[in-house]
């Protein structure tokens, strides 16, 4: 069962964008809502939280487990 999930909208630098649309045009497997789901887990975790769940989407999210 996939968790439930909200939409976000966010501004970033163009420089980001198109670095982020270079990486997915080479790594066909990554979307971009799964890139800002690890990135955003990871940075979770490196910032102390210690909230489980994070760390469990952080991974689900690596090695694409629903």
């Amino acid at each position: 069962m996939d968790s439930p999930t909200v939409s976000i909208l966010s501004e970033i630098p163009e420089e980001l964008h198109d670095t982020l649309k270079n990486y997915l045009s080479r790594h066909p497997d990554w979307d971009q809502d799964r890139v800002v789901t690890a990135a955003l887990s990871l940075f979770l975790l490196q910032s102390g939280d210690t909230d489980r769940r994070a760390a469990r989407i952080y991974l689900d999210s690596l090695f694409r487990r629903n």
